[in-house]
C-alpha cells in the first residue's frame, strides 16, 4: 500500500506557529500560511485512526482548480501551490462561522427533518419534502468554527449578529459570496454531470478586505450527486448515487459509529483503507474532468519540506 501522511512535525525559517487540523496542518508564517493537506480522514468531528493514501492531494488539487476557477467572485487566499499536498496563501484572520449553503434536504438537515424539525439555523424547512428534494431556493444554515476538536454547533444568522461574532455590513457580504460561489459550484459541476448538493465556505480578512480561505467544493467539504438518474431516483423513493464522504459516514454508521460519547470507532482494515483511497481518487476525476496523477510517496514527508523550503526561499 502507498505511503500516507498521518501527521508532519517540519521546523521551517521565520516560523512563528503550528496549528494542528482535523486534516490539515498549518505552519504559521508573520504574514502567510503554508497549509500541509495531510492524509488523515474524519467524519462526526471525529479523526479515524488510519489514513487514506492520496486523499490530501485530491482534495489540495480539486480546492486549487476551484478556487482558481472562482477568483473573479471573490479574492481568495492563495499565493502558490509548490507541492500537490500543499498550498500557501495570506495568513487571513478567520471569521468564527462556516458558511454552510443547501440546496437540497440531505445529510444533517434530512436527518434534523426525520425528527421533525422544520427550522434549521433559524431558516425554515417547507412542509412535505422527501430526503434529497430540492429546496425551492437554496439555503444558509451557518455553523460555528469549533475549535481543538470540538463539535461545530448550528446557529441562526440572528444569533451570530446578536452575538457580535459577524458585524452585519460583514455578514451582507458573506452571504453574497456564498450564494454566488455556491452557483458557480452548480454550473461547473453540472458540465461534469453532477449535482453540487450542498457544501461550505470560510471567509477571513486581510487587512480590510474579506477573502476566501480553505478548501471549497472538495468531497470533504461538499456532497455531490450523479445527475443521471436524479430524477428516477427521487420518483421512485430510491437513494441518489452520492460523490460525497457520505460513503464513509454510511460505512462507520453501519459499523456502529456516529461519533457519540462511548462508541468506538471500527478497525479499518487495509481492503477500506484501499477503497477509501480509490473512491477519492474517483471523485477527484469526476469532479475535476482530469486524470489523477499520483504523486510519489516514496519519500512523501522529504517531498513536501523540500517544496515549502524552496518556496519560502
Amino acid at each position: 500500500m502507498s505511503q500516507a501522511i498521518k501527521e508532519t512535525h517540519f521546523s521551517f525559517p521565520g516560523q512563528q506557529g503550528f496549528y494542528k487540523g482535523k486534516v490539515r496542518d498549518v505552519y504559521i508564517f508573520e504574514k502567510e500560511l503554508v497549509v500541509v493537506a495531510s492524509d488523515r480522514i474524519s467524519a462526526f468531528d471525529v479523526v479515524l485512526p488510519r489514513p487514506i493514501p492520496f486523499k490530501g492531494q485530491v482534495l489540495n488539487q480539486i480546492a486549487s482548480k476551484f478556487l482558481a476557477a472562482t477568483s473573479d467572485i471573490v479574492p481568495n487566499w492563495v499565493s502558490a501551490t509548490p507541492d500537490p499536498n500543499v498550498t500557501i496563501g495570506k495568513r487571513c484572520e478567520p471569521f468564527k462561522v462556516e458558511m454552510v449553503i443547501r440546496g437540497y434536504m440531505s445529510g444533517h438537515a434530512a436527518r434534523e427533518y426525520k425528527t421533525g424539525k422544520r427550522l434549521l439555523c433559524g431558516v425554515p424547512m417547507p412542509e412535505g419534502m422527501k430526503e434529497n428534494d430540492a429546496f425551492p431556493t437554496p439555503i444558509i444554515t451557518p455553523t460555528t468554527k469549533a475549535m481543538d476538536g470540538a463539535h461545530d454547533e448550528d446557529i441562526s444568522k440572528e444569533d451570530i449578529l446578536a452575538k457580535g461574532i459577524v458585524t452585519p455590513e460583514d455578514y451582507a457580504v458573506l452571504e453574497k459570496y456564498t450564494r454566488a460561489l455556491f452557483q458557480r459550484g452548480q454550473e461547473m459541476a453540472q458540465e461534469m454531470g453532477l449535482i453540487l448538493v450542498d457544501t461550505k465556505y470560510e471567509f477571513g480578512k486581510f487587512g480590510d478586505e474579506i477573502y476566501l480561505i480553505d478548501e471549497i467544493h472538495t468531497p470533504d467539504s461538499s456532497r455531490y450527486f450523479y445527475a443521471d438518474g436524479y430524477e428516477e431516483n427521487q420518483a421512485q423513493g430510491l437513494p441518489q448515487k452520492q460523490l460525497s464522504k457520505e460513503f464513509v459516514r454510511q460505512w462507520l454508521i453501519a459499523n456502529g459509529f456516529q461519533g457519540k460519547e462511548g462508541q468506538t470507532v471500527p478497525e479499518m482494515s487495509d481492503e477500506i483503507v484501499e477503497s477509501i483511497s480509490d473512491r477519492y481518487i474517483e471523485l477527484f476525476e469526476k469532479i475535476t474532468g482530469e486524470k489523477f496523477q499520483k504523486a510519489a510517496t516514496d519519500q512523501l514527508e522529504s517531498r513536501i519540506e523540500q517544496a515549502v523550503l524552496s518556496y519560502l526561499s
